[in-house]
């Protein structure tokens, strides 16, 4: 069975930033907000994440890429078979310095074949608490997370992560 995941990324304008712009204290601030409000928010996908592959028995099991250190945990009856396990990397443009959110869902489901499906859950990237583009308005990030596959569904699964990106 490969396991793997197609993602299509949206960056959605932030409400908040908008708002700012009315209510911003001093001007510094504002100048700030004005900037970002100026440059929009750019999303390229780098490397798309995916689980590698596996053959999963009677029992089902789970799949796990780690954002921070892009290491593969199998657990269940789920057996490695070979391939690499790659963490999805996302790189964001925008106005330098900025700080920003980004949201990922807490749940997508994958399609495979004959109407299988199969989840991913705990999507978690290797961000800061508090990310903020660079002075060249780049921020570069991993994700990754944790496929849970039911028993004997073979099949090439794919779906779409949606991921926002909103100045703060």
């Amino acid at each position: 069975m490969r396991l793997f995941l197609c993602l299509a990324l949206f960056a959605l304008p932030s409400a908040a930033t908008a708002q700012c712009l009315l209510c911003a204290p001093d001007g510094a601030k504002g100048a700030a907000s004005t900037r970002q409000a100026e440059t929009p928010l750019r999303i390229d996908v780098e490397t798309q994440l995916d689980m590698g592959r596996v053959a999963v028995g009677a029992t089902g099991g789970t799949v796990e890429v780690d954002p921070v250190s892009g290491a593969r945990r199998l657990s269940g009856d789920v057996v490695d078979l070979g391939g690499f396990a790659l963490t999805g990397t996302v790189t964001v443009r925008g106005a330098p310095g900025a700080e920003v959110r980004v949201i990922l869902p807490a749940t997508i489901e994958l399609e495979g074949g004959n109407g299988r499906r199969a989840r991913v859950t705990g999507l978690a990237t290797d961000l800061a608490a508090a990310p903020r583009l660079g002075p060249d308005g780049r921020l570069q990030f991993r994700f990754g997370g944790r496929l849970q596959i039911a028993a004997l569904d073979d099949g090439d699964y794919r779906g779409r992560i949606p991921v926002t990106v909103e100045y703060q």
